[in-house]
């Protein structure tokens, strides 16, 4: 038999463990040796709730959820990956911010947009869009922005209606499997956060990326996977989003016609496995015959 170089020689085989790594924060992954595939979640910080500095008569719109993203991709064994966990969106009386991208093995997920607020800031884009507000900037912002396949995110709640009023409703922050429900100004309810999407990653079914509720009378609940509710009267502030779910924090209620800030957004998390794999390694060279038979079998690298 035809031989590559030389004689053939003794073949062993082995498996290699599975691994999952849990990132709560920023850090490194390290494959393992002969990892070529990994599965990921990666999920960014959400978007604040919408706040005030005026005192005014703008209802806060919800944050929207961090961008959720999960698949498998190829990747090189033994190699160094850094794993980027983004914060989600500040918030102070008058200043709601969006939440930061999340990122790893080659993946990226974009923070959710702030929701709308002072009757002149308008709701972000971002992996899921902020919640319009229920005065003077009603759109709500735009999910899956920029676009992935599948979409990341969804867009923010718009509201119908143009009143103001401290009690009436603005728009929920979009999550990652809705879209934030549109508040309703007449009867001051305020807009549901977007849910988001579970994954079982860990190895138990959690729920990730929703989106914030609108602050109003009546406010809206925060959307299931971390989404903070909105601020009602007399709680007026809005509530924080879940830490590590990427969910979108609550807007405020302006009842007190006192500057208020809105919830801030849950930071996102990246979650990455590596399967079991059996190998075979040789001492020195392959025989021909195994060569073609392991490139027919797609399993040489």
């Amino acid at each position: 038999m035809a031989r590559l170089i030389g004689a053939a020689q003794t073949v062993s085989t082995g498996t290699q463990a599975a691994v999952s790594n849990t990132f709560n924060s920023s850090g490194t992954l390290t494959t393992a040796t002969h990892t070529n595939t990994v599965t990921y979640l990666v999920v960014a910080g959400g978007g604040a709730g919408g706040s005030t500095n005026q005192g005014a008569f703008e209802n806060g719109g919800g944050g929207g959820a961090g961008g959720f993203r999960t698949g498998t991709t190829p990747v090189t064994g033994g190699t160094a990956y850094p794993i980027v966990v983004g914060a989600g969106g500040a918030a102070s009386a008058g200043n709601s911010a969006s939440g930061a991208n999340s990122s790893g093995v080659g993946i990226t997920s974009a923070g959710g947009g702030h929701g709308a607020y002072q009757s002149n800031v308008t709701a972000a884009n971002g992996g899921s869009g902020g919640g319009g507000a229920n005065f003077g900037v009603l759109s709500g912002g735009s999910g899956n922005t920029p676009p992935t396949s599948p979409s990341q995110g969804n867009n923010g709640g718009t509201v119908a209606g143009n009143i103001a009023s401290p009690n009436a409703g603005s728009g929920g922050g979009g999550g990652a499997s809705a879209v934030g429900a549109a508040g309703s100004p007449a009867s001051d309810t305020g807009g549901v956060g977007g849910a988001g999407t579970a994954s079982s990653i860990t190895g138990s079914s959690v729920t990730y990326a929703g989106g914030g509720g609108s602050g109003a009378f009546n406010p809206g609940a925060g959307g299931a996977g971390g989404g903070g509710a909105g601020g009602s009267n007399p709680s007026n502030a809005g509530t924080a989003g879940t830490a590590n779910t990427g969910g979108g924090g609550g807007g405020i209620n302006a009842q007190p016609l006192t500057p208020l800030s809105g919830g801030a957004g849950g930071s996102g998390i990246v979650v990455i496995t590596q399967a079991e794999i059996d190998f075979e390694s040789a001492s020195s060279c392959w025989d021909l015959r195994t060569v073609f038979r392991k490139i027919v079998e797609d399993d040489w690298v």
